[in-house]
């Protein structure tokens, strides 16, 4: 089976696609389109929720990774057995819908709930955006030399983050303040003494990037699931150009207001909660 081509990446919220085969995803349709606008859940890092709408007016109640190994068993979401993009197997997506199923050859109206989308996109880039402003303010926290992000801050997040999950308007981020980031050098009292004060300073480095008019955009490096999304983003210090697979605004001004606030569970855990309030 072909690998599916994606349009995601570029923005796109409808399209069509010819029907490749029609699998049973927990009782209902699971459709495997040849092209698709939907953006699918990673089944090893599902940061950012999959897209819903509609496939030929019937609901689309979930998008999900697919691979399909070399006998052309298919396996969806949790049960895949392999990280996308691992060999001996072609990459798909599969839209969940609840209503008649197409048949194999049809070719398929796609149409994804654009509203839920564009909240989703905002989501994923402020939690992007926050991440990046909280390592120039925590740059100072190091005392030894660790990777540097595409500004030249030492990468707190990448070193840091546990998980990441986004829902319409948020996105909340866990980090570890573990022995093994203290072995790197961070002071953790830097971000535990007062995280407000820490949130207020990362709150007014977005605002002065997004009062810049600082640009965002996917790179990729082909059309499928396997191919190399970065996300980048023009700040007045340089460029980030970080692997995300996710869906994004085109610009910081489209966020509108960004508030982040810092919860502490206990000691070595900071989670990151990051809502956005878009322009009306």
């Amino acid at each position: 089976m072909k690998p599916t081509q994606v349009d995601f990446p570029a923005g796109a919220v409808r399209g069509s696609g010819t029907v490749l085969a029609v699998v049973d995803v927990a009782g209902l349709p699971g459709v495997i389109t040849d092209r698709t606008p939907f953006h699918p859940v990673d089944h090893t890092w599902p940061d950012q929720p999959a897209d819903t709408g509609t496939l030929n007016g019937e609901p689309v109640v979930a998008t999900l990774l697919g691979a399909v190994a070399a006998d052309g068993s298919v396996t969806v979401g949790s049960e895949i057995p392999a990280r996308r993009g691992d060999d001996g197997y072609d990459w798909v997506v599969v839209h969940r819908v609840d209503g008649p199923a197409p048949e194999v050859g049809d070719v398929v109206d796609l149409q994804v709930d654009a509203h839920r989308r564009a909240a989703l996109s905002r989501a994923h880039t402020a939690c992007h955006v926050v991440a990046l402003a909280l390592n120039q303010v925590l740059a100072d926290a190091w005392r030894k030399e660790v990777i540097r992000d595409g500004i030249g801050n030492p990468d707190f997040d990448k070193l840091a983050l546990t998980s990441s999950r986004m829902t319409p308007d948020e996105a909340r981020d866990t980090y570890r303040l573990g022995k093994s980031l203290r072995k790197k050098g961070f002071d953790t009292a830097a971000l535990l003494d007062d995280p407000q004060a820490v949130a207020e300073q990362v709150m007014a480095t977005v605002r002065e990037w997004a009062a810049a008019d600082a640009s965002v955009g996917i790179e990729t490096t082909g059309p499928h699931l396997t191919d190399m999304r970065y996300w980048c983003c023009e700040v007045p210090q340089g460029t980030y150009r970080i692997p995300c697979g996710g869906t994004h605004v085109t610009s910081l001004r489209e966020l509108g207001e960004v508030s982040v606030r810092y919860e502490t569970p206990d000691a070595a855990t900071v989670i990151a909660v990051t809502t956005v309030a878009p322009p009306a």
